[in-house]
């Protein structure tokens, strides 16, 4: 299958996902505001994040796919599905002491994670008892994690891509019967949170037994195969470790700022958007594909399906980027500002969502780039450039709050601020990296069709910047905001995509192409080739 046929199927139902999650964080946003209770909430689920990306979805399938898809292809399904199963043991074990340990362990714990809220025993006590509840979720997603590896590297996305949405229609469900009480509506939303692991991993194992993926129960042990998967998760795990870190203690500079942690989610959710339909898309598509190239010594395929993933990701990336640096305020006001979240509070989130913009094309491209190196089994590169950028993300971060409260300002936009420019320079170490090795030389073609997507999204930011210059005029011509905000980001994706086919960025003909299935190698013993839709 294409790396754009695949990329569809998981940005179609990441999109599905998002589409809920989008509903669920109305609910949030109006029955928990952006005040105490809502930080508290936010706090809960940043812990087991921390750890689900530590074991599970990042460091765990980075190490898992590439070994599953060699081993399927060189030794046949049984062979491959005994490394599964030995790895499940091991992972299901390894979550379960750290979640036991941190449930015990929590209230010593947040007053490092929450310590600006120390001083408020009522909602300190809140963010403890949610995080509790929380924390189960790590065991049953790296669960769902390790069978999405394994549906993945057998070129099926459809179960795993699905399985987000759950977790959103859970929370929207628990949410609304009880959000006309803040406290309640908290504890309503931790519990989704657990139950949503736990249905997320049924259907996931589901799918891959469908899918021919045959796991038994096995007592947990360090065989040979486990070993390996340690030694070369053990890297990712810093590196993606290191990324989630940046977050944990951005979210405890900001607990010192009443809200902030709130302002931040929001900001952070729709910055997350693109990175999750189309970073994340992408790079869960190509992993299997450029595995399956690197194995085949085709050079000159993998950096040719780099250059397609870069491009691919940014023709939907730049005009997100656009929207986000030229009508923050807008986007957060339209589709936020109700109930407990007020239009101040859309104002001040804006600042954050402004300097995240110029950040997301980095957050995008480290997505698109991490493959390149897991693929070759290298995963300590990529651990490295992560601990340089989170020593200056932690550092610039810490400065920047702290001079602008100084100042009389708010200081959560310097946390932005410090996100955004360690991202920047981890993607430029990756390339370099990536470069020096002979892994990446963009094509002529490939540079001048950037080129020519980087100036079409220029000329929509122009467009959406003249929009925010007569904004009471554009909110009275649709008669509300929400209505105003819908008709313009349709609008702008409209006029893009058409700009992009007029300047001849894009024909109909390669979009065909990139969408056409693609042959995959012969041969296998009844193992499908990673990267294949079997």
């Amino acid at each position: 299958m294409s790396l754009a046929r695949n990329t569809a199927v998981i940005g179609g139902l990441t999109l599905v996902s998002r589409l809920f999650g989008f509903a669920r964080d109305l609910v949030l946003a109006a029955a928990l505001g952006a005040g105490p209770v809502a930080d508290a909430f936010l706090a809960a689920l940043r812990f087991p994040n921390l750890f689900r990306r530590l074991f599970a979805e990042g460091a765990f399938s980075q190490a898992f796919v590439p070994v599953y898809s060699k081993t399927l292809a060189e030794h046949g399904e049984k062979v491959a599905d005994t490394l599964a199963a030995e790895a499940l043991a091991v992972l299901v074990l390894l979550t379960s002491v750290i979640s036991a340990v941190a449930i015990v362990a929590m209230p010593w714990i947040n007053l490092v994670l929450f310590g600006g809220y120390a001083d408020n025993p009522e909602i300190f006590r809140l963010a403890t008892l949610l995080t509790q509840i929380t924390m189960p979720y790590l065991v049953s997603i790296s669960a769902a994690t390790l069978f999405a590896g394994a549906l993945n590297a057998r070129g099926r996305f459809f179960a795993a891509a699905a399985a987000p949405s759950l977790l959103n229609i859970c929370l929207l469900i628990g949410v609304w019967f009880f959000r006309e009480d803040q406290i309640q509506a908290a504890f309503a939303a931790a519990i989704a949170v657990t139950v949503s692991g736990v249905l997320q991993a049924v259907w996931v194992a589901l799918g891959a037994r469908r899918s021919g993926v045959r796991t038994r129960p096995l007592w947990p042990k360090l065989s040979p195969n486990v070993r390996r998967l340690l030694a070369l998760a053990a890297p990712a795990a810093i590196a993606g470790g290191a990324l989630q870190i940046n977050v944990i203690v951005s979210q405890a500079i900001a607990s010192f700022e009443e809200g902030a942690i709130s302002l931040l989610n929001y900001a952070d959710r729709l910055y997350q958007l693109p990175l999750g339909l189309i970073g994340v898309a992408v790079g869960v598509a190509m992993l299997p594909r450029l595995s399956r190239l690197v194995q085949a010594d085709d050079q000159a395929g993998a950096r040719g399906a780099l250059d397609e993933a870069v491009n691919l990701s940014m023709v939907f990336t730049l005009p997100s980027a656009a929207a986000m640096l030229t009508m923050p305020a807008f986007l957060l006001d339209g589709l936020f500002a109700r109930g407990e979240f007020t239009t101040q509070n859309a104002r001040d989130g804006a600042m954050a969502l402004f300097h995240y913009g110029w950040g997301v094309p980095a957050f995008v491209l480290a997505k698109i780039y991490a493959p390149a190196f897991f693929a070759r089994e290298d995963t300590s590169a990529p651990m490295r450039f992560a601990v340089i950028s989170m020593v200056i993300n932690v550092a610039l971060g810490a400065a920047l709050f702290f001079a602008l409260r100084a100042q009389g300002h708010l200081g959560f936009p310097g946390l932005a601020i410090a996100t955004s420019v360690a991202a920047w320079v981890n993607v430029l170490m990756m390339i370099a990296s990536l470069s020096r090795r002979g892994a990446y030389a963009p094509s002529a073609k490939a540079t001048w069709r950037l080129g020519r997507i980087i100036l079409v999204s220029a000329a929509l930011g122009a467009a959406l910047w003249f929009a925010m210059a007569n904004r009471p005029a554009v909110e009275a011509y649709f008669g509300s905001k929400e209505l105003a905000v819908l008709a313009l980001i349709l609008g702008a994706g409209v006029s893009y995509f058409a700009l992009l086919f007029l300047s001849g960025s894009v024909s109909l003909r390669e979009v065909r192409g990139a969408f056409r299935r693609e042959p995959g190698p012969a041969g296998g013993g009844g193992a499908l080739p990673p990267g294949l839709d079997g």
